[in-house]
């Protein structure tokens, strides 16, 4: 959910822009006389941002990301749920 206003009516509604922009996958991107945009969101989205970031600029980690997906195996759910319906 991204809304873009302008500076004067992100001024005018402040408390509403905070309360729209805290809400979880919400953002606002104010525009102020064709200057580059700025994006008000919750600091639990921009930490999320952060940690992505953080995650996506690691080579090793990323690796180890790719190695794990390309080796997962998947397992039927009715497959488990006898396997441990037979365990109790």
């Amino acid at each position: 959910m991204n809304k873009v206003i302008t500076a004067t009516e992100a001024r005018k509604n402040f408390f509403k822009v905070i309360e729209f922009a805290g809400q979880p996958g919400a953002s606002i991107t104010v525009t102020l006389e064709g200057k580059n945009p700025v994006v008000i969101m919750s600091q639990e989205e921009f930490e999320g941002w952060q940690e992505t970031m953080a995650i996506l600029s690691d080579p090793e980690l990323m690796q180890n990301i790719h190695t794990a997906e390309s080796e997962k195996e998947t397992i039927r759910l009715e497959d488990i749920m006898k396997k441990y319906s037979k365990a109790e």
